[in-house]
Parts: C-alpha cells; sequence; structure tokens
C-alpha cells in the first residue's frame, strides 16, 4: 500500500501552518466559547455574550500558538528530510522532540530537557500508532495465491447438511 504523497517541502510548511492554525481556531472557539459561557454573569443572553466575547479575543490567539508549533515543527520536518535523505517515522519523532525544546527554551534548560522528551514521546506514540493501523489495515488487500484459490473451503459452496447429496443442494 503505497504511502500518501505530501507536498513538496517549501510548500508543506506553510500547508501544515495553515492547517494547524486552522485547528487551533477551531479547538480554541470551543473551548473559550464553553469556558465563557461558564464564566459570565447569571442569565442567557450575557452568557452568550460572555461566550462570543471569549472566542473573539482568545480564539486569534490559540490559532496563532498552533500556527507558530506546525511551522515550527514542519521546519524541522523539512530540514531533517533533506539532511538524512530518507523519509520515515524517526523524522517526525526528532522534529516533534526539537519543537518542544526550542518552544520552550526560554523557561530553562530543564523545562527544554522535559518539553523535548514529552514532544519525542508524543509522535512515538502517534507514529506508532499511525504504522499500527497501517498493518492492521492492510491485511484486506493482501493478495489472494493461485493455491488458495483452488481450496473449497475458502471460496466453494457450504458442505451439503445432513444426508443430503450435493445434486439436491440449494446452494449450487
Amino acid at each position: 500500500m503505497e504511502e500518501y504523497a505530501r507536498e513538496p517541502c517549501p510548500w508543506r510548511i506553510v500547508g501544515d501552518c495553515g492547517g494547524a492554525f486552522t485547528m487551533g481556531i477551531i479547538g480554541g472557539g470551543v473551548f473559550q466559547a464553553v469556558k465563557g459561557f461558564r464564566n459570565a454573569p447569571s442569565g442567557y443572553r450575557r452568557r452568550f455574550a460572555g461566550s462570543f466575547l471569549s472566542v473573539r479575543q482568545r480564539a486569534p490567539i490559540i490559532g496563532g500558538q498552533f500556527a507558530v508549533w506546525g511551522g515550527l515543527f514542519s521546519t524541522i520536518d523539512c530540514s531533517l528530510v533533506y539532511m538524512r535523505q530518507k523519509e520515515d517515522p524517526w523524522n517526525s519523532i526528532m522534529s516533534g522532540a526539537a519543537t518542544g525544546g526550542i518552544l520552550s527554551a526560554r523557561a530553562g534548560l530543564g523545562a527544554m530537557a522535559g518539553s523535548a522528551l514529552l514532544g519525542g514521546v508524543l509522535l512515538a506514540m502517534i507514529e506508532g500508532m499511525g504504522i499500527m493501523i497501517t498493518r492492521f489495515t492492510s491485511e484486506q488487500f493482501k493478495p489472494v495465491g493461485p493455491g488458495e484459490m483452488n481450496d473449497p473451503g475458502v471460496l466453494g459452496p457450504p458442505p451439503a447438511l445432513g444426508g443430503i447429496s450435493s445434486e439436491h443442494n440449494s446452494y449450487q
């Protein structure tokens, strides 16, 4: 089964950055809508106004933060593809670790190491699940050999029931 064909690297960075921004806007909008609704004064009119205000103020910020993460991740991933001359799950794992470390560099060396470890572990889990799903779903596309095609138990009619001969079998 052929892997998903990705765009070439300069355009991949832009696409991933935009996709991450969109995910951040949508997810952040939903989260901020609920948060604004819950934290507003009582009364449905005030709660909906609080919800709308919270979404308007915070969702673009969350979208921007997601875009920074997605852009940095894709930039590092493309750099690794160029340096290693191959595209495999290790690039994504190393990109996740490097992105986590770089984004938390201002918090100090300990936070940087912890975020790098967390980013690497998360991307390893995501890549591992992707590989596992691909292996399980590829079983249905496994080619059938010529010996298996002639096996009557695999593709033939069910065996005759009771003492009924195959001449009177309604399956044939």
